[in-house]
């Protein structure tokens, strides 16, 4: 296992069964195809995984479940984001005492923090963590810039890496790679990975898409590192429409496509207010999917 969180790191979804439970079995078929198709750690639960809408005992039960499920084989990076600092201590101390290897976090999310309340934050996250620990720059965390991401990374212990996806996204990656900051480990993409290759060629050491197109992220990833960049190109240009649909669309279009690779049993969302997929969004899921199943592993465990 690399000492360095670099490569393709997925945001695991939370499965839920029609009647709204967490589905445990579906949970454990995205690890196991993560796993196969080679990423490089697992993310959860953050944004992409409803987590506002888990219970504490729910996020702290599931984190468990992964870190024990993963078995060691892959890092274990745990969503500890909470709307205030004494919440998030307390999630950043269970993601120590049960074996994560780092922990990542936005600001507080329900009312906007000053940037001294954000500071202390994250400090007092790393402190309680004891890992190192990633910063997610989301419009969904807001109160940051790319110079008080800096300030962070220079005066924080175990703060070492940044997850970037506050427009515009690229260039923000350009200006921290190019601060050359001590102690930064790495900068990574999210978003669905819209800007993947513009971040790759800007410096980028990792990204954390949705799991629904792992396979094919780390395919995009190693091809890109082994230098066939036109190659990269060319896979990406393929879900390029899967990405698009997941921007308009956002989770239940990933986890349709999940469903669709039996995968996850049920595409059910907690999230209030989500509209359902109709027939024509389930026809544009299912033509884009036929353009890259050819790059699929054989998820079937």
């Amino acid at each position: 296992m690399s000492d360095r969180l670099e490569g393709i790191l997925p945001v695991v979804q939370t499965a839920f069964g029609d009647d709204g439970a967490i589905d445990h079995a579906s949970m454990e078929r995205q690890i196991e195809f993560c796993l196969r198709a080679g990423v490089n750690g697992l993310v959860y639960p953050v944004l992409g995984s409803e987590f506002m809408f888990l219970s504490d005992n729910e996020r702290r039960d599931l984190v468990g479940f992964i870190v024990k499920c993963a078995a060691g084989r892959i890092p274990i990076i745990a969503g500890v984001a909470g709307p205030s600092t004494a919440m998030a201590v307390e999630h950043a101390a269970h993601a120590r005492d049960i074996g994560a290897d780092a922990v990542i976090a936005m600001p507080p999310y329900i009312s906007v923090a000053t940037p001294e309340q954000i500071f202390d934050y994250f400090r007092a996250i790393a402190e309680a963590a004891q890992l190192p620990v990633i910063i997610q720059h989301s419009p969904k965390g807001p109160g940051m810039n790319v110079a008080f991401l800096k300030r962070l990374l220079a005066e924080v212990e175990n703060i070492h890496y940044i997850k970037e996806e506050m427009e515009p996204s690229a260039h923000n990656i350009s200006e921290l790679v190019e601060a050359e900051i001590p102690g930064c480990w790495g900068i990574h993409g999210g978003g669905f990975c819209r800007w993947m290759m513009s971040e790759l060629d800007r410096g980028a050491t990792g990204f954390m898409p949705s799991v629904e197109i792992v396979d094919i992220h780390v395919r995009i990833w190693e091809a890109y590192q082994s230098g066939n960049v036109d190659g990269a190109r060319e896979i990406f240009n393929l879900i390029a429409p899967l990405i698009l649909l997941n921007l308009n669309l956002f989770l239940p279009a990933v986890k349709q496509v999940l469903v669709r690779r039996g995968i996850l049993t049920s595409g059910r969302m907690r999230q209030p207010g989500i509209p359902p997929l109709d027939e024509a969004d389930c026809r544009e899921i299912d033509v884009a999917l036929a353009a890259v199943s050819h790059l699929f592993i054989d998820h079937r465990i």
